[in-house]
C-alpha cells in the first residue's frame, strides 16, 4: 500500500504543477490583455492573446508528455519486478528438488515426480526466455519458414492442448470449439503465437474452473474471424486500448494474484498488426468474462463432398488433408 501511494505521489506532482503554472500564465495573461484593451491596442492584444494559446499549449503537452513517461517508468518498474519474480520461482524450485535428490535416494515414484516437476519448471523457464526474446524481433520473427495453408481448427486445438498442459487442466473440461471449416495460409509460428497466447491467458484469467469457448467463422470472402470467451471477471472499458501496451498488466490487485510479464497481449497485438489483421476485446453478452475477437486474412473451405460409403469423420479428415496441401480453391 506505501508503494501504490508513493507511485500516486509521483504521478500527481506533474499534474498540479501544470496546473499551477497554467492558472499563474491565464491570469498574468488576462491581466495584460484587459490593459492593452483599454488601451485600444489592438496588435498587441492580438499577439498577447495568441502568446496565450502557445504558452498554454506548449504547458499542456509537455505535461501530456510528462505523465506518459512516468506511468511507462511505472509499467517497466512492474515488468522488471514480474520478470525478477518469474525466473527465480523456477530456478527455486529446480534447486530445491535437485538437492533432494542429491542428499537422499527417493522411491522410484517419488523420483519420477520430481522430474516431472523440474521439467514443467524448465519449460516454464524457457517460455519466460522465449517470450522476452520474440519481443526484440517481432518484425523478422518467422520469416526463416514459409507461408503454408493451415487448418484453423487444428491449430486452435493444438494451441489450446499446449495451453492445458501449462496450467495443468483437462483439454474437454475447459475448451469448447465452435470452429467452421476455415484455412489461413500464413507462417505457422506467427499464429501459433498469437492464439497460443490468446488461449493461456483464458485458461490463466478465467473463472473458478475456467471455461473458455472458441468460436471461428468467415466474414465475406477473404477474412476469418475467432473469438475466445472466458469466464473470468472481463477486462474493465479503461483498460481494453491499454491491455495491448507493452509492459501493462492491468490493477495491482491482479498483479498481485497473477504471475506474467505483460509482454503477451502486445506481441498478440504487433503480430496481428504484421499480418494485416484486428485485435479487440470486449464483454461477454452474457455472464461474466471478456470476449478477445481477432481478425486475419483466410477463407472458408469448402465442404467436401462425401462419397458412397464414406463416414463423416472420414470426410471431414479429407478437407483437413485439403487445407493443409494447399490444392482447396478459394469459393
Amino acid at each position: 500500500m506505501a508503494d501504490f501511494r508513493r507511485k500516486r505521489r509521483h504521478l500527481g506532482l506533474p499534474i498540479w504543477s501544470s496546473v499551477l503554472l497554467m492558472s499563474v500564465n491565464i491570469a498574468l495573461m488576462a491581466i495584460l490583455i484587459v490593459q492593452l484593451a483599454r488601451q485600444s491596442s489592438w496588435v498587441s492584444l492580438i499577439l498577447g492573446s495568441t502568446a496565450l494559446a502557445i504558452s498554454l499549449f506548449g504547458i499542456s503537452f509537455y505535461s501530456f508528455l510528462t505523465i506518459k513517461e512516468i506511468q511507462l517508468n511505472r509499467r517497466q518498474a512492474n515488468f522488471v519486478d514480474s520478470v525478477t519474480h518469474e525466473l527465480k520461482t523456477p530456478i527455486a524450485a529446480l534447486r530445491l528438488y535437485l538437492e533432494t535428490l542429491l542428499m537422499s535416494e527417493p522411491d522410484a515414484k517419488d523420483r519420477r515426480d520430481f522430474y516431472e516437476t523440474m521439467n514443467s519448471e524448465l519449460g516454464r523457464l524457457d517460455r519466460l526466455i522465449n517470450q522476452l526474446l520474440e519481443v526484440g524481433r517481432l518484425d523478422a520473427i518467422g520469416h526463416q519458414s514459409e507461408p503454408e495453408t493451415i487448418n484453423l481448427e487444428d491449430l486452435l486445438r493444438q494451441c489450446a492442448s499446449a495451453a492445458c498442459l501449462h496450467h495443468k487442466k483437462e483439454l474437454n473440461d475447459v475448451f469448447r470449439f465452435e470452429v467452421a471449416p476455415l484455412a489461413m495460409t500464413s507462417r505457422r509460428l506467427l499464429l501459433e503465437m498469437i492464439f497460443g497466447n490468446l488461449l493461456d491467458n483464458a485458461v490463466k484469467y478465467g473463472g473458478n474452473p475456467p471455461q473458455v469457448t472458441v468460436h471461428a467463422f468467415s466474414r465475406g470472402t477473404d477474412r476469418v474471424v475467432v473469438r475466445i470467451r472466458d469466464n473470468g471477471p472481463g477486462v474493465p472499458a479503461e483498460n481494453r486500448r491499454r491491455i495491448f501496451q507493452m509492459f501493462f498488466r492491468g490493477n495491482d490487485e491482479l498483479q498481485r494474484t497473477k504471475t506474467g510479464t505483460g509482454l503477451g497481449l502486445y506481441i498478440v497485438r504487433t503480430l496481428v498488426s504484421l499480418l494485416k489483421g484486428k485485435v479487440t476485446v470486449t464483454d461477454a453478452e452474457t455472464g461474466t468474462g471478456s470476449v478477445f475477437e481477432v481478425t486475419l486474412p483466410g477463407r472458408q473451405l469448402r465442404p467436401a463432398v462425401k462419397s458412397e460409403g464414406e463416414s463423416d469423420s472420414d470426410s471431414s479428415h479429407r478437407v483437413r488433408e485439403l487445407a493443409l496441401s494447399g490444392k482447396e480453391k478459394t469459393p
